[in-house]
């Protein structure tokens, strides 16, 4: 029985295009594009401006420092305050670093003269590594005012220096020294693009049977077995996903060397538990409300929620409560938290034993639900 409706399904899937589209073509060609595009690693040479008032040596040798950084491009230089704000609001430029007049009379008589630096922060990454390069310079060229000062003064250089840094701080990031926005990004992002692709295939699948009608015969292939059936049906798009989504972990920690601290088979295994969780969890929204264009919706606005909501680009701490809560009813949350685990900390399975089983508890949901949604492939009603 198993097996006459696994071969049905796997008709319907080869016979119409868009199961195809949606369960290959749209994740492989979406996850390639973005590993292509955050192929860097780190974005660089974020453009910016820079306003010098007071152009002289001491000031173009701030400029030279600025274009020297790595993380900042000195794309414009601008006249003043008001024309490199009109570039920032235009989007040419990314943030601005202003020198007064007067900056190297004021450095050299003693005086404290202001560095002034702007960071367009409603575009986040550019905005924070313009913010960063900005800062950098701007704290080398006050100590080495600084040390100017005291040496004239008479302090040797050795002495000068120890008193501008008397502490050397080294940072280690740990499990991601290269700072490198990939190894977060693309291993949050692709899941979630996958999760999304199969929470509408799931409900489209079950939807259509009522659609066209072809519920009752789905359901008599299944001898009136709603669970039967449901695993009849979702059985090969669980492996077809699953394959697709070890496919792209392969990629990742494979080829590009994504951090993997821990064994495979422990990623393998969470991704085929967000597969069949998130299948779980669209039955269950298909058995509460079995109108495909509602169901879609619901799943479409749940499924984009989700790179909000689940901790990716946002830590869940940092939220207002009522809008976290909503972050631990979606599947992909804990998939995050395994792969934060398992793949970066390489802590013992044990300790995230609790993602796992939550998980499982997603694709048992639709038990709660069988006899509504078997009632329904009895008398299917299709509602446009």
């Amino acid at each position: 029985m198993l097996l006459r409706l696994i071969k049905r399904e796997l008709r319907r899937l080869t016979s119409r295009k868009i199961y195809i589209f949606m369960m290959l073509i749209v994740p492989l060609g979406c996850s390639f594009f973005l590993l292509n595009l955050m192929n860097e690693g780190l974005p660089l040479k974020v453009p910016v401006g820079m306003v010098d008032l007071d152009h002289s040596s001491l000031s173009r040798k701030v400029g030279r420092s600025l274009s020297a950084s790595e993380l900042i491009d000195i794309s414009s230089d601008l006249e003043d305050f008001h024309s490199a704000m009109e570039k920032v609001r235009s989007g040419e430029i990314y943030g601005f670093f202003l020198i007064p007049r007067d900056f190297q009379k004021k450095a050299i008589g003693g005086s404290t003269p202001t560095l002034s630096f702007y960071s367009n922060m409603a575009i986040f990454v550019p905005g924070s590594l313009s913010y960063k390069g900005f800062k950098t310079i701007a704290v080398t060229t006050s100590g080495g005012i600084v040390k100017t000062t005291l040496v004239g003064a008479g302090a040797d250089e050795t002495t000068a220096g120890s008193l501008i840094q008397p502490m050397v701080i080294r940072t280690h990031p740990l499990n991601n020294p290269w700072t490198n926005y990939a190894i977060y990004l693309c291993q949050s992002f692709i899941p979630c693009l996958l999760a999304l692709i199969v929470l509408l295939v799931t409900v489209f699948s079950i939807c259509q049977e009522h659609k066209i009608g072809s519920s009752v015969e789905w359901l008599r292939e299944a001898g009136g077995n709603m669970a039967m059936a449901l695993l009849g049906k979702l059985l090969p798009q669980t492996l077809i996903f699953t394959a697709v989504g070890v496919a792209l972990q392969s990629v990742m920690f494979g080829y590009l060397h994504f951090p993997l601290n821990n064994h495979p088979l422990h990623m393998i295994l969470a991704m085929f538990l967000l597969v069949a969780a998130c299948q779980g969890f669209a039955v269950f929204i298909t058995e509460m409300l079995p109108n495909l264009r509602i169901a879609l919706s619901v799943m479409s606005l749940t499924g984009i929620l989700c790179f909000s909501i689940a901790g990716f680009s946002f830590p869940v701490e940092k939220m207002y409560g009522g809008v976290a809560i909503f972050s631990y009813l979606v599947p992909i949350r804990y998939y995050f938290l395994i792969y934060i685990d398992q793949a970066l900390n390489g802590i013992p399975i044990y300790y995230s034993r609790f993602y796992y089983i939550a998980l499982l508890i997603f694709m048992l949901l639709p038990a709660l639900g069988l006899r509504r949604l078997k009632k329904q492939c009895i008398n299917p009603v299709y509602v446009p």
